[in-house]
């Protein structure tokens, strides 16, 4: 089921730290993320999951520590910088454009393969033409990865489009500039249980295509964290409790005590 996992580190965080004035919400914490792996970040409400994927994509500066991706530092870069070295996120909150078409968010997504050159635009229109006819078909096969249906509707306004179908476009909109990195911040939110195991089956299934990608997955429903990752990091006020198999955190006493509320 799970993608072959790679030895060598991508993403190496080391005494990553964010404040907020006297509050501190993530506390020296050390993290590394391999190629191909798919990692669950747990931990109870305020734990600094949130706050991490933040820092990781430059909305936040982190008051100390480094980020290391692929042997380069990011740390404290812009998120169009970190967009650009190779991580995307989803939010908890749909960030979708409503009232544009399927293809127009993807494309938002992809900007950064967009030739938007004045030039191209105005004089070299058959170049344009055929860039829109290839951003077109790579958005259809990406999308028939999740599914056929979806792909069929291209052209239609997200807005009536059923909620797993807006997560499906929302994670396509990340994937489709081909990143390293895919961060999902609580992807189940707003949807049944049915449709976040059809979510996470699509997702499974296009790691068979991207076999290289890492996915660290916020998820408060633990029966997909185990049903998907391969490894979960444990959070609680800002710092790592724990980390290994979903069985050993499970496990683990202080994770039951942080996450689960036992003494």
């Amino acid at each position: 089921m799970s993608a072959p996992i790679r030895s060598v580190a991508i993403l190496t965080v080391e005494s990553l730290t964010v404040r907020f004035g006297g509050l501190v919400a993530l506390n020296a914490l050390d993290f590394d993320l391999r190629a191909g792996e798919f990692v669950g970040l747990i931990g109870p409400n305020g734990s600094g999951k949130t706050t991490f994927f933040n820092a990781l994509t430059g909305i936040y500066a982190p008051a100390a520590g480094s980020v290391t991706l692929s042997e380069t530092d990011i740390t404290g870069l812009r998120p169009q910088r970190i967009y650009d070295a190779g991580i995307t996120r989803t939010f908890q909150r749909l960030r979708l454009a409503s009232t544009l078409s399927v293809f127009d968010n993807l494309m938002i997504g992809n900007h950064r393969n967009l030739d938007q050159s004045l030039m191209t635009n105005i004089f070299a229109r058959r170049r344009l033409h055929q860039q829109i006819m290839e951003d077109i078909e790579k958005s259809r096969v990406l999308l028939e990865q999740f599914s056929a249906p979806l792909a069929s509707r291209l052209f239609d306004p997200v807005s009536q489009l059923p909620m797993i179908d807006r997560r499906r476009v929302e994670v396509c909109r990340a994937l489709i500039s081909k990143p390293k990195i895919l961060l999902l911040d609580e992807p189940s939110a707003g949807m049944t249980h049915e449709e976040t195991r059809a979510l996470m089956d699509d997702l499974l299934a296009s790691r068979e295509q991207m076999p290289g990608l890492a996915i660290v997955l916020i998820e408060h429903e633990m029966g997909v964290i185990e049903r998907v990752t391969d490894r979960c990091v444990v959070l609680n006020y800002g710092q790592k409790i724990a980390e290994g198999s979903y069985r050993d955190v499970a496990d683990d006493s202080r994770v039951r005590a942080a996450y689960l509320g036992e003494d």
